[in-house]
């Protein structure tokens, strides 16, 4: 059986993406516990500003969270047929989109009664379930070779960084 491959673009978008995410889902725990707690707090919270790091985070974030979702409704289309996939980023646009319409200095004066906080808080449960049935999928679709060859620094010829506008080229040259 052949080693799964995945497309560099991909690696480094999904990568990036999910490191992001990661850090924003921790950081925002970190806010949560410290601002808000209603359902429990940590027993530890590192010192720190931790919404403004959580608001940098987030900007990053949306920095790449932008060509990723146009990676993915144009070269990884058929990649979204699986609900794991599309889940994943539905909850992120969810968690990104509240995240945007929230004011920073709400959490810090205790206003925690915000629609917009509530959905955030949402996205943010979402985004960490979605996640895990995302990596279960992966599991279970083609178990840890799948999911190494997302971290494999592995490319292959006509898949260089320098290749990357041509396969778009292709797609959009195809797509019409």
């Amino acid at each position: 059986m052949a080693r799964p491959y995945q497309p560099s673009l991909l690696r480094l978008l999904h990568g990036g993406t999910a490191l992001l995410v990661l850090g924003c889902w921790l950081s925002g725990l970190f806010v949560y516990s410290r601002y808000d707690g209603r359902w429990g707090r940590l027993p530890f919270a590192p010192a720190g500003d931790w919404i403004d790091i959580h608001g940098l985070i987030g900007v990053g974030l949306l920095v790449l969270a932008l060509p990723f979702a146009a990676y993915a409704f144009s070269l990884g289309r058929a990649r979204l047929r699986r609900a794991t996939n599309s889940l994943t980023l539905v909850a992120l646009a969810l968690a990104m989109g509240s995240g945007k319409l929230m004011e920073e200095d709400w959490l810090r004066e205790g206003q925690l009664h915000h629609a917009v906080y509530g959905l955030h808080l949402l996205g943010w449960l979402l985004i960490g379930l979605a996640v895990l049935v995302h990596i279960g999928g992966s599991l279970r679709l083609g178990g840890w070779p799948l999911l190494s060859s997302m971290a494999s620094p592995a490319l292959k010829k006509g898949d260089l960084p320098g290749d990357w506008p041509a396969q778009v080229g292709r797609f959009l040259g195809r797509s019409r």
